[in-house]
């Protein structure tokens, strides 16, 4: 050190602290595009997959409502499935309840297969709209305990299936977005169980995401 210049109380240290905020703030975004467009492709597929049905949450020709005025649809999942993907860690790392349950990617895969599936069962036809209801409820619970099993998943599943319902609702009765059915209730019935099954999905993807990026800056910092 030259003569004159003084070196600040832990000015050694805050090279290494401000490379260390950049690479989590960088990380945390690759991990919120990844997660937006794991969002906007699930949201692509559900629409083919109800395309058959009398009641869709798109218009009936996916390629025509991708540029209709629903097509702002598509980019909202994706958002809303960034903002859920990185809250599930956050709030594991909050309650100091770190996710060990089934924490690998071949289980992650089956619980979107498993969503997947929960949400094509929406087309079969039932008597009445409890019977669907209850229905999607119990597969929706049971995909919650087959791949999560924490407090906080299904706490932050039942408030995200709660806010994107009454969200839904409010575009629907101001005009800014509508059905291709009237029969209102029966969409009703079976929106919440979607929300609820997405919302875990979505967590255990953003779970699996904040784990692989644990270990990889496990790796270089043993490495260095």
């Amino acid at each position: 050190m030259a003569e004159g210049e003084t070196e600040l109380p832990g000015s050694k240290k805050c090279g290494p602290y401000i490379s260390s905020v950049t690479s989590q703030s960088v990380n945390l975004m690759i991990r919120g595009v990844v997660l937006f467009f794991i969002g906007v492709f699930l949201a692509l597929v559900l629409n083919l997959l109800q395309i058959q049905r009398n009641v869709t949450l798109f218009p009936p020709d996916v390629i025509a409502s991708i540029f209709s005025s629903a097509w702002w649809v598509p980019p909202c999942c994706g958002t809303a499935s960034a903002v859920i993907g990185l809250l599930y860690p956050c709030i594991d790392r909050h309650l100091g309840e770190p996710h060990k349950f089934k924490r690998e990617w071949s289980s992650v895969m089956r619980c979107v297969a498993v969503f997947v599936g929960i949400n094509h069962a929406s087309k079969v036809d039932f008597d009445n709209n409890i019977q669907l209801s209850l229905t999607l409820a119990a597969l929706s619970i049971g995909l919650w305990w087959t791949f999560d099993r924490s407090r906080s998943g299904f706490g932050l599943g039942v408030g995200i299936a709660f806010l994107a319902t009454v969200v839904t609702q409010l575009l629907v009765y101001n005009g800014v977005y509508q059905y291709t059915s009237p029969d209102f209730l029966y969409v009703r019935s079976w929106l919440p169980c979607i929300f609820f099954a997405g919302g875990i999905t979505m967590g255990n993807i953003g779970r699996q995401l904040a784990m692989y990026e644990c270990k990889v800056i496990a790796e270089k910092s043993h490495q260095e």
